[in-house]
């Protein structure tokens, strides 16, 4: 049984358990307003895995620290908005080592654990580079793993070393944020856990760096308490307290009841959940799940959990309403009629995007979004591979095939690699990932939900009136600061593109931010 720690916010003591994140024991406790935002609006956390930066709050001294992915430990002393004028405290020193290996892996999901565990069974040198706190990525977040399903559990034994051999090094708590490719193939990393490691040398690199959650904007999504439905599972997931609290969840795919379904457990109050595609094409995508029946029986079971809740089809949220400090209610509709539901908690997302940054700055191809690759997971660029979402979003099966596929070719088994087992595997999941986001794509009404007045670009407060629809993404850079901000347009540049038709702008290092120190 985990004990509780103290921590400090703002000068008042408030419990959590040992090993959650602080975003999440915030919330629990009641803390609406983590940061300010540049036109002084408050800021709370959204997307719960340190893609939006809108959880920062001062920690020990140090500004601008994700919360979403800091551990409470006792004694820790927080400070939110303005969070930019707290004492300043020396960062801790940074060691600039070097780290070798045969292997590289990028991630630490389900595909980056099948592809570090597949190279080292197969001889190789491994080391796996993860910003998360413990191996399992969003899909496998846990803080107990005895509550992780049973193919989680062994894959991290394997992960672990169950099956003899020399297990992977684990890098937690890192992040890649600039890469060359020459003989090696150097990542330099950034982050709390790569303080004792400047850099990774690496002869072969698989990237399994996942996908991020596709926030669309609309009239109050900068509210705190309106969060990803992702948002939502990871902060839940992290010790996040919803007891009682009223939710709602809407938006788009088969995340939502699932999260649904965990909020309920927890003992919130899932009054709606709103699933913008119409119900033909729901059903029609779950007809062609006779090959598939246990995400059937999951669906079900799901469902089954959250009776109290209304769930229509297509329904989506229209605005947010409350005061500044927090969400009250949503406003849905069908597109004919709208309804104002209350809540205390609006979780609201659609889909997600592959993320594919680190991709492009090593030089890899793209095609409609995702990383390209052939039947054995290789890029276009020698000697790199990738794995799981950011060649296309089809669920944890099939993160876990291709990573398997990567991390045998890439340790040189080439022929395991194309057995006809995996490949077989690999395509079938393939091809339901294709059915996944044709029956789930956000309709043009969502797409464009956007008023003048709505924040696009939540880090640099930028509104729909400041943006020209005949501007390039460069040009909007240039006048407004828009995908400027800290998160770097990983949120506001689907937003762009969603509204806009905008492409994606160059990538340059660093890739989601670094100490100054590390630049050099």
């Amino acid at each position: 049984m985990p004990r509780d720690v103290t921590v400090i916010v703002d000068g008042r003591p408030i419990t959590a358990p040992d090993g959650a994140t602080l975003a999440s024991a915030m919330l629990g406790a009641g803390v609406t307003h983590f940061r300010t935002s540049v036109t002084g609006a408050p800021r709370a956390p959204v997307c719960g895995m340190g893609v939006c930066f809108e959880c920062r709050v001062t920690v020990d001294g140090r500004p601008h620290q994700r919360s979403c992915l800091i551990p409470c430990t006792d004694g820790m002393r927080v400070e939110t908005s303005p969070n930019g004028i707290a004492a300043w405290a020396p960062p801790p020193d940074i060691v600039h080592d070097t780290r070798r290996c045969d292997v590289a892996v990028v991630g630490g999901g389900p595909a980056g654990i099948a592809a570090a565990v597949a190279a080292s069974e197969a001889g190789a040198r491994v080391i796996v580079i993860d910003q998360g706190m413990r191996p399992g990525g969003q899909i496998w977040r846990h803080r107990d793993a005895a509550a992780l399903p049973n193919v989680a559990r062994k894959w991290l034994a394997r992960l672990g070393g169950e099956r003899g051999g020399a297990s992977p090094e684990w890098l937690a708590r890192s992040t890649v944020f600039d890469a060359r490719v020459g003989d090696d193939i150097v990542l330099r990393l950034t982050g709390e856990g790569a303080r004792g490691c400047a850099e990774v040398r690496a002869r072969r690199v698989v990237i399994a760096t996942g996908a991020r959650e596709l926030l669309l904007p609309f009239d109050g999504w900068t509210l705190p308490g309106v969060m990803g439905v992702g948002g939502a599972q990871a902060l839940l997931k992290g010790g996040m307290a919803v007891r009682g609290k009223r939710v709602v969840v809407a938006g788009s795919g088969p995340l939502l009841l699932p999260v649904a379904a965990a909020l309920s457990r927890a003992g919130a109050r899932v009054t709606f959940v709103a699933e913008q595609a119409p119900i033909a094409q729901a059903a029609a995508f779950a007809a062609g799940l006779w090959s598939h029946p246990a995400k059937l029986w999951q669906a079900a079971a799901y469902g089954a959990s959250v009776r109290g809740a209304r769930i229509r089809f297509g329904t989506w949220v229209r605005s947010a309403e409350g005061d500044q400090s927090r969400v009250a209610r949503a406003r849905l509709t069908d597109g004919r009629r709208a309804r104002t539901v209350p809540c205390d908690l609006l979780c609201a997302s659609y889909g997600f995007v592959p993320a594919v940054e680190l991709a492009r700055l090593i030089g890899c191809d793209i095609e409609r979004g995702r990383v390209a690759v052939d039947a054995l997971q290789r890029t276009s660029v020698p000697n790199v591979w990738c794995a799981g979402e950011p060649t296309g979003v089809a669920g944890e099966a099939a993160a876990l095939v291709e990573g398997r596929i990567a991390g045998l070719d890439a340790a040189g088994d080439e022929a395991l690699a194309r057995s006809a087992r995996l490949q077989r595997a690999r395509d079938g999941w393939r091809r339901f990932g294709e059915r996944l986001t044709d029956a789930f794509r956000p309709r043009d009404e969502v797409r464009r939900l956007a008023s003048d007045s709505t924040v696009v670009c939540r880090c640099e407060d930028v509104r729909r009136e400041s943006l020209d629809p005949s501007w390039s993404v460069r040009q909007a850079k240039l006048y407004t600061r828009v995908t400027m901000g800290p998160c770097q347009g990983m949120v506001c540049g689907a937003a762009c593109t969603s509204l806009f038709g905008w492409s994606s702008g160059t990538v340059r290092p660093p890739i989601g931010g670094t100490e100054v120190a590390r630049l050099g």
